[in-house]
């Protein structure tokens, strides 16, 4: 191991939201890691029975982070690497001011009790692409340093954008401690539970009728391996995470071979809750200038500086997602492009 390499290994790490599915893997990942000498994994809720198991030596704390505890937890342990990983709650739970309440002033006390901890020297908040918002007037792709042309007013943005905002106030005051930010684009796979993924497994898929949004999709072992990648390799800043390629929604839904819906922006979310109505993951209002207008990221920085690469692009995330997630097909793909070039050719006849 090199001195640089040595230097940014941290001692003991302690992670947020060891319940979920991002905070609890990463735990994981991070227990394995023989360089790092102690990983304390803290939630309100204690993991599933297979998830602790996975966390091998790693301690569990049944902490709330919205209390005072926190903080005595980071002290007492002398912690030097902290990832604010609960905020993942966003894969699964609708928003409501119960969850605004958690996400908001869980991480105020967080960066609070980073702050009065001289131990700390790095922070890593696992943010969201969410946080660019979504409008007819945004760049084809958002930079870390482009701001939202409309800015969320509410949901997993809002909070996100508020919670950075504390992040960064607390480098301010603390310029000895490193922070790092990573925006996570939506994330897709065969074992986490998301409302993107709950929403493409609907048969009958509705859509925002004359629109079509360029979306990009993060795998989860992807989002994993990104949040390893930034507590290992000791990089600060602000750094987007997506994986290489776009597509349109109608691509995605045809590829999964489910049937598209075409119905006024107005009654997306409303026909779309009836078809989830047995769902968990269910799509929210706020959710819909997004399945408009699209969102997609520029991951140059995440290659160049962070040194990061994802496994998966977003086409073979999507892939991935219908082979191992169990989504069974209504319309096979084949099927989709018989019926493309028998309108091409019906077309050119009519020419």
């Amino acid at each position: 191991m090199s001195d640089e390499t040595a230097a940014a290994t941290p001692r003991t790490v302690l992670v947020t939201g060891a319940s979920t599915f991002l905070g609890g893997y990463l735990v994981a990942r991070l227990a394995a890691n023989p360089a790092i000498e102690r990983v304390l994994a803290v939630d309100s809720r204690v993991p599933r029975k297979d998830l602790m198991r996975r966390m091998g030596r790693a301690e569990f704390l049944r902490l709330d982070i919205r209390r005072p505890a926190i903080a005595k937890a980071i002290a007492g342990y002398e912690v030097d690497t902290v990832v604010h990983a609960a905020t993942s709650i966003m894969d699964t739970a609708p928003h409501s001011s119960a969850i605004k309440e958690f996400n908001v002033v869980g991480a105020m006390q967080v960066c609070a009790a980073c702050q009065r901890s001289p131990s700390v020297k790095r922070l890593i908040l696992r943010s969201t692409a969410m946080v660019y918002g979504a409008s007819a007037h945004d760049p084809s792709h958002f930079a870390e340093e482009t701001p939202a042309r409309r800015e969320p007013k509410r949901g997993y943005g809002r909070d996100l954008l508020d919670i950075e905002g504390y992040v960064r106030g607390l480098a301010r005051r603390r310029q000895d401690i490193d922070v790092t930010t990573v925006r996570l684009q939506a994330i897709l796979g065969p074992r986490i539970n998301t409302r993107m993924g709950s929403y493409l497994s609907l048969p009958i898929v509705p859509t925002v009728i004359g629109y079509q949004p360029r979306l990009q999709f993060l795998h989860e072992e992807d989002a994993l391996a990104a949040m390893e990648h930034v507590t290992l390799a000791g990089k600060t800043g602000t750094f987007n995470v997506a994986g290489e390629g776009v597509v349109s929604l109608t691509q995605a839904i045809r590829r999964i071979g489910h049937i598209e819906l075409p119905v006024p922006s107005s009654l997306l979310a409303p026909i779309t809750g009836v078809f989830q109505d047995l769902r968990s993951a269910k799509l929210r209002s706020s959710q819909t200038e997004y399945l408009t207008y699209g969102r997609v990221l520029d991951t140059t920085r995440m290659r160049s500086e962070l040194g990061f690469a994802p496994r998966f692009s977003t086409a073979e995330t999507v892939d991935d997602f219908i082979e191992r997630g169990g989504s069974s097909a209504v319309i096979e793909p084949d099927s989709w492009r018989s019926l493309e070039r028998r309108v091409v050719a019906t077309a050119h006849q009519l020419q």
